[in-house]
């Protein structure tokens, strides 16, 4: 424990090594921190499209965005309930009306603005008249529907009303009257419904939601989804995915590079030809051929990297730094009395190589990582797990640089610049600490 100390103490006296302890140590917080606050059942539902997204606006940017702009960008505002007054009742029903009540004080317009209407305990279709109420005392009328269930009134997209007011509804409905310029009135705005019902029981629930031009930490892509749970979920599955590829693959090549030297001969020759014909296969080529032809899972992807990764180059680093120690004393020692060849290669072979294992296992977890989103952004990754790679995806597909959306591309990005980053530093740290010939340089 006194070795693992010292080593420890000098590890700490690289900046690199610290700064690359602060990033990691990150990442795995912001893990866990993700694992214990949003399951994994929940992250899949959600990105797969939960139904608090329909109340998010389309390609929103960051808050933060905004601000580092010097902006006041309009915000979701999401208006429920409301003030119910019942007008008259007859005989199977009754009329009410309803009141739906919020202040606009943003610079910039909304993206779009939805009325979402849900009838319950009818006996028939009710009907209803909407009116927009301006803070200046002004009306306008926004016409009449019949609400079957759940019925979604895009105000955005009445062309009538668009006509009428020759704006876009989401802007000719906020705007200061007879303004050169179009600018928001601000202050209060109310939105009537007038509903006939039918039936004893017979309720009516409104949500008005204006869809705001930024949103939360990360912003939301195309289908209204907060990419922030991407980014969250993301960092687990990368960090996990880079780690079991990392370790399946450097251990077990170490303990075949062990065993192929202890026992020499033909196991040894075969393990060898087995490394150079497996050094000339294309990774990449075969998982984009497996995901397209079988299957994208992680999990199936994770197996193929580590069975790839069993016969690889290291193989041969290993067997160079073995051979000397197959005929040392303690080895001598250990089958004098009788040591079984199992014992023999994972008690005395194995360990002497550890110092070396460890920074070449940190160093290749960023590797892996980079390899997931690289199969992702191909579209080949896995269909329920949200990950940096496939945000990346969708913004390609969707030309996320061409209209402007760079914090799409930016968020992923620069958490996977950030992992590289992190395992790096200190991978090369552990190298110097770690490796007799780079000591003290």
């Amino acid at each position: 424990m006194s070795i693992w100390r010292e080593r420890g103490r000098r590890l700490l006296r690289y900046p690199s090594a610290v700064a690359g302890l602060a990033l990691v140590a990150l990442l795995i917080a912001i893990s866990l921190y993700t694992v214990v606050a949003i399951p994994y059942t929940t992250a899949v539902e959600q990105w797969r499209g939960g139904e608090a997204w329909r109340f998010h606006p389309v390609n929103a940017s960051p808050v933060w965005l905004d601000r580092l702009r010097g902006g006041h960008s309009a915000r979701t505002i999401h208006v429920q309930g409301g003030e119910v007054e019942t007008v008259r009742t007859f005989a199977g029903g009754h009329q009410q009306r309803q009141r739906l009540v919020f202040h606009y004080r943003y610079d910039g317009f909304p993206n779009e603005i939805n009325l979402f209407l849900a009838a319950s305990g009818v006996s028939g279709e009710p009907f209803v008249n909407l009116t927009w109420q301006r803070p200046d005392g002004s009306e306008v009328a926004l016409g009449n529907h019949r609400v079957s269930g759940h019925v979604r009134v895009a105000l955005s997209q009445d062309w009538a009303l668009e006509r009428r007011l020759e704006q876009p509804a989401h802007v000719g409905l906020l705007q200061v009257p007879d303004a050169a310029e179009p600018k928001p009135l601000h202050g209060q705005y109310t939105l009537l419904i007038d509903s006939v019902l039918f039936g004893d029981g017979a309720e009516l629930a409104a949500d008005l939601v204006l869809y705001g031009r930024v949103h939360g930490l990360a912003g939301t892509d195309h289908q209204r989804r907060d990419l922030l749970l991407a980014l969250l979920w993301g960092t687990p599955v990368a960090l996990a995915f880079g780690l079991l590829a990392a370790a399946g693959t450097t251990v077990t090549t170490l303990i075949i590079a062990a065993a192929g030297v202890w026992y020499g001969g033909r196991v040894d020759a075969t393990i060898q030809r087995l490394t150079e014909i497996n050094m000339i296969l294309p990774l990449l080529p075969i998982l984009v051929m497996i995901g397209t032809l079988y299957s994208t899972s992680i999990w199936l992807m994770l197996g193929v990297v580590v069975a790839l990764g069993l016969f690889s180059a290291s193989i041969k680093m290993y067997r160079a730094m073995l051979l000397p120690l197959r005929e040392a004393p303690w080895v001598e020692a250990a089958r004098a009395y009788g040591a079984s060849d199992a014992r023999i290669i994972l008690r005395y072979l194995v360990p002497r190589l550890l110092p070396v294992l460890i920074p070449t296992l940190v160093t290749l977890i960023p590797a892996f990582v980079f390899l997931e989103a690289s199969l992702a952004v191909l579209g080949l990754g896995d269909p329920l797990l949200p990950t940096w790679g496939k945000v990346l995806n969708d913004a390609r597909e969707q030309s996320a640089l061409y209209f402007g959306h760079y914090y799409w591309i930016v968020g992923p990005a620069a958490l996977l610049l950030l992992t590289g980053l992190g395992f790096a530093m200190l991978g090369f740290a552990l190298d110097r600490v770690f490796n007799p010939r780079l000591r003290g340089r």
